[in-house]
């Protein structure tokens, strides 16, 4: 019953989402995952971090093909996806935990930055 009710609240959450709060909740998501691969690698699970490696990867392959080329920014957005999308494939071949926390790195910064432009516009 809890679970029922935990996932009509999620998807109540995701079906009244802006376009800003979803994509603040697909960084969420992709931070997430990325720190599950993380501990499958510590834990030498190498099916866990690869499959959260590879959630991370669709989340980022997500983003980038919702970017809106008719805004200059979008290019460096595109850059910064495609440079994140080539270090997980890199981190899950190689199980690097050094790679994956560069990738955390990068996508916790995008994420606040994305947090606080939501609250200027507000």
């Amino acid at each position: 019953m809890a679970i029922n009710a935990a996932l009509t609240y999620k998807n109540n959450m995701v079906g009244t989402a802006t376009p800003a709060e979803l994509t603040l909740m697909l960084y969420d998501g992709a931070i997430k995952f990325c720190n599950m691969a993380l501990a499958g690698i510590n834990e030498k699970n190498y099916y866990k971090s690869n499959i959260n490696i590879i959630k991370t990867e669709k989340i980022i392959t997500h983003l980038r093909s919702t970017l809106d080329f008719r805004y200059p920014v979008a290019e460096h957005f595109d850059r910064i996806y495609d440079y994140l999308y080539g270090r997980l494939v890199e981190a899950n071949m190689r199980k690097d935990r050094a790679i994956l926390e560069e990738c955390l790195e990068h996508l916790r910064g995008i994420r606040d930055m994305w947090a606080q432009i939501m609250k200027l516009v507000k």
